[in-house]
């Protein structure tokens, strides 16, 4: 009978051993946890200082972050500069004079090379309790390595991803997913509301794995988006007034208010590269292939950015998608605009 009651009751005092683990790593990581996180207890690192990176960064400086920064060429960071940054020669020492260190950068290789460098990394200059938030389109087997290497150090580790391309980096509106340790990315979401957003995804590598999903859809959308246009065009309408008639209704997505404008008016700077929509979709297809998912509509817009690419237009925007289709179709949008204007 005693037995049995030990047996009743003990289940309950006893905390769930997965809870268990999962909460003492915060307690080892996050040395500095008892100070939130503001500008006057928190100095910020950011490598990466491209299309996005710059206006990330600059709502952090003009919010009176101390910002140490990191840029390969050392121009694109001089708008930072202007508004106060401080520029470090490497990633370890940005790492060295930062608390928390964002990345942003362009693929798996240079994310690799800036964070776990053993000697010139920012992970060797990061002291214990530091966190490390790379925003870079990577892969979830990169950020699970990242987070393990960080934990060794007694640091934190987030993969944290975003979209909204660079309209939503400048109005400080982007979608940021985030993979890691949830208390951790509680404790930033004063830094991430600055640039947008942050919606907590799971484990170390969800957040990549959130992102990859996302530019599964963008990619589709895409296509759709530039093949509605050609339809309309090739059959005589006005694209235009047909992209704002069908703005209002079910054809209409994110990717027509951003991009059918710029189309339009042949305006392909990027607001993401090509070659890195390129990378993001070689990556979700390499994921595909690891779960044994077909999704054929992936692979085919990214043949069609790749046929991009080989074109020697890998540095112009994703909208540039329709010159694959103009190319397909020996058709040009552009006659029909020149027409318009006459």
């Amino acid at each position: 009978m005693i037995l049995k009651i030990v047996k009743h009751i003990s289940p309950p005092l006893l905390p769930p051993l997965s809870h268990h683990f999962l909460s003492a790593p915060l307690r080892r990581t996050m040395s500095t946890a008892d100070a939130a996180v503001s500008p006057s207890t928190t100095r910020v690192g950011w490598i990466g200082t491209g299309v996005m990176g710059q206006s990330m960064c600059g709502h952090l400086l003009k919010a009176g972050y101390t910002v140490t920064v990191f840029n390969r060429t050392i121009s694109k960071a001089q708008p930072l500069l202007d508004l106060g940054a401080k520029l470090a020669d490497s990633p370890r020492a940005v790492a060295s004079q930062s608390d928390v260190v964002f990345t942003i950068v362009g693929y798996p290789s240079d994310v690799c090379s800036v964070l776990l460098d053993p000697t010139s990394g920012a992970l060797s200059g990061l002291r214990p309790g530091g966190v490390l938030v790379d925003m870079t389109t990577s892969e979830p087997s990169l950020a699970v390595e990242i987070s393990q290497s960080a934990a060794a150090k007694n640091c934190s580790s987030i993969d944290a991803p975003v979209t909204g391309g660079d309209v939503g980096a400048k109005n400080g509106t982007l979608a940021i997913l985030a993979g890691g340790d949830e208390s951790v990315v509680k404790k930033l979401i004063p830094l991430f509301a600055l640039m947008g957003k942050v919606s907590y995804m799971g484990a170390p590598g969800k957040g990549q794995f959130a992102k990859l999903a996302n530019q599964t859809i963008i990619c589709s959308t895409m296509l759709g988006l530039v093949e509605g246009m050609m339809f309309a065009h090739k059959s005589g309408l006005d694209v235009s007034l047909f992209l704002k008639a069908i703005s209002v209704g079910a054809a209409g997505s994110r990717s027509l208010d951003l991009y059918g404008g710029r189309i339009l008016k042949r305006d392909f700077e990027p607001g993401f590269y090509v070659n890195h929509f390129v990378k993001d979709l070689g990556i979700c297809l390499k994921e595909c292939q690891n779960m044994g998912l077909a999704l054929p509509g992936l692979a085919l817009a990214q043949q069609l950015y790749l046929s991009l690419k080989a074109h020697g237009e890998g540095n112009l925007g994703t909208q540039a998608l329709i010159l694959a289709l103009e190319r397909l179709n020996n058709v040009s949008l552009e006659e029909q605009q020149a027409g318009s204007t006459k």
